[in-house]
């Protein structure tokens, strides 16, 4: 393609596109700019081959390089190495945006690589990767006529903002991420977020009228009817931008390539025969839910077929597959009964165990159906914590809330060994930790790390996973503002019939046209993922599918709440830990000359202690309660002061004073040494008085009259200036 570059105006958003003038020799290249963020995105693939596996074999890279923001890599090899977990999410949205765009038997190996070049601090690079990436797909020469758009919402003081900077999206109330092309949405994140709100109340007192800063934290769920109100702003900016990228772009577009597309092996003859002679042996085997077992059953069935047809077990097996589709779809809806005999909102049987783990600091055991999670939580010190840096942050952070969700092959009955984390467990234990993390107190400053060992999956592992995480954090004393739960839910249509089903399992997530995992409180909702595979989805229907969640969510809240009443926990393996604070200028005191004094403390108690220089916040932590105490003692003897004794005045007396500060209510005289009253404004004449210093000023000699005490609180009256 000859050189072209084209300017926009999308969402408010200038943004610049140039083709043709870098990476040449891939099949699609662009260069993509938005204020000071450069991103190349490249699409390149494989035509003289075509993969035979029933897969779309697309690859997407997302890679950020240090240069980008004047960074040399951190780390003992100074390059880039391993993708960090925002890149591979980063990368799995993008992945999960344009894979359905593909077209169906589409199996040439294509690989997506987007690379940041340029970017500062305030960039949201998720959005800006995925529509250099979407251009990218669209300009290519693969049959794909469909443009994605990726936008994100916050909102701050009750007002909903379209694409925020990265302060802007922390100050935010919650994060919501939609992709979608024109008028479909494709995919939705979403996670509420925990903020402090800070109000000033004063306090009206004749002698000292001061103000009491009170700090509230609000964690932020999201009503359902909250959240379709911002899902139709994303929807109509996504309108909006991909109308303006194809009026950009519809010229520019190469004449789609004619590819061989994977033969789908079906045949309807077959197909009708089998339905006539073995539709008893596929029903029975949807019977059998666990995953392994129906496939093992399926498999065989059609390897019988096969050798008494003398067919193709591809054509069979295909044909089979789609008549096991055609019943579950079928009995959903006109029958309202699902596979495993529930109904459309029923949801399997759950049982919580917590504590099982007796050295461990909190465990809860959570069964629902044939999907298990055994989650296990960890206490720690500020050592503990993770420290990162995205691309795009001005210094090093501290994650001190972890969750690792792992998924092992015995869980779905496989014969494999357990690897390092793929990109489904990073995405599955990102969403349970934005599930939960808006809900822990913020006065809670340890680390924790829970981890979520999926025991036995049959659908929404991830969902089973918030509910364990909860009450494990729970078990281990860590403070939650709420429980949360979480279910999947499913759809199922056909022309204008549909059914919303609760709590899916693998088989009608499989053979289901979408699914989506809600997680939340009693109070709405805290975290959403949602993979669209129709074109689109009304705004009534999945409003409704968030109300069908809502009831589910509350049943299993009730469960949790129940579980939480009969926790035990294992205070014998739990660290106990005192916060306190002090004067921060005494955190010295508490240091000593070259860390003496601290380390005499540490050893002589046997404890680990953190300190605050900046609020004076002490921690203790160790193993004994009564330790803890005597440490904690022990640092306030080492700091302690003679209390400030209350200063005796005689009401109604005439003394001399100097005046030592002004305010706009009145000055402060110094009528004794360290001992001072206030001289309010009122009392400085016995006419009006507009500004203090009219009547007096700082190092003024005054006599005042004493009115009154209240403690440490004199009011005075002027009687003179000398």
């Amino acid at each position: 393609m000859s050189y072209k570059k084209i300017d926009l105006v999308v969402n408010d958003k200038e943004q610049i596109v140039e083709l043709g003038k870098v990476a040449k020799q891939a099949n699609s290249a662009v260069l993509f700019r938005e204020g000071d963020t450069v991103i190349l995105s490249t699409l390149t693939y494989n035509k003289d081959e075509l993969i035979e596996e029933d897969f779309t074999p697309l690859v997407v890279q997302y890679i950020e390089k240090a240069y980008a923001m004047g960074k040399i890599p951190a780390g003992f090899v100074k390059r880039e190495a391993k993708p960090g977990d925002f890149e591979t999410l980063t990368a799995r949205i993008i992945d999960r945006s344009i894979r359905p765009l593909f077209p169906k038997g589409y199996g040439y190996n294509t690989v997506m690589t987007t690379m940041v070049l340029s970017t500062n601090h305030e960039a949201d690079l998720q959005t800006a990767a995925m529509n250099a990436s979407s251009l990218c797909l669209y300009l290519s020469d693969l049959p794909i006529d469909k443009i994605v758009y990726g936008c994100r919402l916050t909102r701050i003081d009750g007002e909903l903002i379209l694409n925020p900077t990265l302060s802007e999206l922390e100050a935010g109330d919650f994060d919501m991420y939609v992709s979608g092309t024109q008028d479909e949405l494709l995919m939705i994140e979403f996670k509420a977020q925990g903020q402090e709100e800070v109000k000033v109340i004063p306090i009206d007192d004749v002698l000292e009228p001061s103000e009491e800063v009170v700090t509230i934290y609000k964690t932020n769920e999201l009503t359902e009817d909250e959240f379709i109100e911002a899902l139709k702003i994303a929807g109509e900016a996504i309108s909006k931008a991909t109308k303006v990228y194809y009026e950009a772009f519809k010229d520019l577009k190469p004449k789609s390539i004619e590819l061989e597309l994977r033969d789908a092996k079906e045949d309807a003859e077959l197909e009708n025969y089998i339905r006539d002679h073995y539709m008893p042996e596929i029903k029975e085997a949807l019977s059998h839910l666990a995953k392994s077992e129906r496939a093992s059953i399926l498999n065989n069935l059609a390897k019988k077929i096969a050798e008494e047809l003398d067919k193709d077990f591809d054509y069979v097996y295909n044909a089979v597959s789609k008549i096991k589709r055609e019943i579950v779809r079928s009995m959903i809806l006109k029958q309202g009964v699902r596979a495993d005999g529930r109904g459309l909102k029923d949801i399997r049987d759950i049982s919580i165990e917590t504590n099982l783990l007796p050295s461990a600091h909190g465990s809860c055991l959570f069964t629902r159906g044939q999907t298990q999670a055994l989650a296990v939580a960890t206490l720690g010190g500020e050592m503990d914590a993770q420290m990162y840096a995205n691309l795009t942050d001005k210094a090093d952070k501290l994650e001190r809330f972890m969750l690792h969700y792992n998924f092992p092959p015995f869980s779905v009955g496989e014969a494999d060994r357990i690897g390092p984390p793929s990109r489904r467990e990073l995405g599955h234990g990102n969403l349970a930790k934005r599930a939960i993390e808006c809900l822990i107190d913020p006065e809670f400053e340890d680390t924790v790390r829970v981890v979520s060992e999926i025991l036995e999956s049959n659908g929404s592992s991830s969902m089973a996973t918030v509910c364990a995480s909860s009450l494990a954090l729970t078990a281990c004393k860590v403070p939650l503002k709420k429980l949360a739960a979480g279910v999947a839910m499913g759809l199922i249509t056909e022309d204008d019939e549909y059914a919303i089903l609760t709590d899916i399992m693998g088989l009608e997530d499989h053979d289901g046209d979408m699914d989506f995992k809600v997680t939340g409180t009693y109070d709405g909702i805290t975290a959403l993922q949602m993979d669209i595979k129709l074109g689109g989805i009304k705004l009534e229907i999945l409003k409704e599918a968030l109300d069908q969640a809502k009831e589910a969510r509350f049943y299993i809240l009730e469960l949790m709440e129940k579980a939480k009443e009969e926790i035990v926990y294992n205070d014998k393996v739990l660290p106990q830990t005192i916060n306190f604070k002090v004067i921060p200028d005494k955190i010295v005191d508490i240091i000593g000359k070259g860390g003496s004094v601290i380390k005499e403390i540490i050893s002589k108690f046997g404890v680990t202690i953190d300190l605050d220089r900046e609020n004076g916040n002490v921690k203790v932590t160790g193993n004994n309660p009564d330790v803890v105490e005597e440490a904690k003692n022990y640092i306030i003897s080492i700091i302690s002061v003679p209390e400030k004794t209350t200063p005796k005045v005689e009401v109604g007396s005439v003394v001399k004073g100097k005046v030592k500060r002004v305010a706009n209510f009145g000055a402060f005289v110094e009528i004794a040494d360290g001992v001072e009253g206030l001289l309010h404004i009122s009392k400085l004449s016995d006419q009006r008085v507009e500004r203090v210093e009219d009547i007096v000023n700082v190092g003024d000699e005054v006599e005042v009259k004493i009115l009154a005490q209240k403690g440490f609180k004199i009011e005075l009256a002027l009687e003179k200036v000398l």
